[in-house]
């Protein structure tokens, strides 16, 4: 009993990180040195990755009931595991990278999305970009049209505004002219009107 209650808390610490994880990648670490784990382990943390070494019988008991029980029969040797809440590619991305270097680090497998992968399939997963490079070359093809478009609607107001802009100011003295034009003729019109009624007087009578 005692050594059940001894292990019921690295259980149910592992259970709690796997609880809301996307992904879990298994990898046998024997070799690395110490240089070499402490650079792996600042990559993975700058991914949001969490990784930590637990013995196989912690990490079976954890795994029981859940998705992760697909690993199972990875669990031999000497372990860890990456796990990512956010990221589902990102410990696979980061380990296989690194592994191109650190030839001692040894990918087993892993679970992505509730779907098993051996070593081979992490190295497909591993190709995936992130999510950040992914929203940013989506912003960047979202742009693209619309900062062509703006740059074509520039260029013609550049080149066709001027030119429209003239004959409007033009036709402003056009219209400052026919006034008083009009203005002129208002007389001729009233001059003749008494004489129409004069020689029409002399008949009436």
């Amino acid at each position: 009993m005692a050594k059940v209650e001894l292990k019921k808390p690295v259980v149910d610490e592992i259970s709690e990180k796997i609880k809301d994880a996307q992904a879990l990648v298994l990898v046998d670490h024997r070799g690395l040195t110490v240089a070499q784990d402490t650079e792996l382990r600042k990559k993975l943390r700058e991914e949001g990755v969490t990784y930590k070494v637990y013995k196989n019988t912690m990490m079976n008991f954890a795994f029981k009931g859940t998705d992760f029980e697909q690993l199972k029969d990875l669990l031999n040797g000497p372990s860890a595991m990456a796990v990512s809440t956010n990221d589902p590619a990102a410990p696979a991305r980061v380990l296989y990278n690194f592994a191109k270097t650190a030839k001692a680090l040894e990918i087993k497998g892993g679970v992505i999305e509730g779907k098993f992968y051996d070593a081979q399939g992490m190295s497909e997963i591993a190709s995936i970009p992130s999510k950040e490079v992914l929203l940013s070359k989506l912003l960047g093809s979202m742009q693209s049209p619309i900062a062509n478009f703006a740059r074509v609607i520039n260029q013609i107001a550049e080149k066709g505004g001027a030119g429209e802009a003239a004959p409007a100011e033009e036709a402003a003295p056009a219209t400052e002219e026919a006034a008083p034009a009009a203005e002129e003729a208002a007389p001729v019109e009233t001059a003749e009107a008494p004489a129409a009624e004069t020689a029409e007087a002399p008949a009436a009578e």
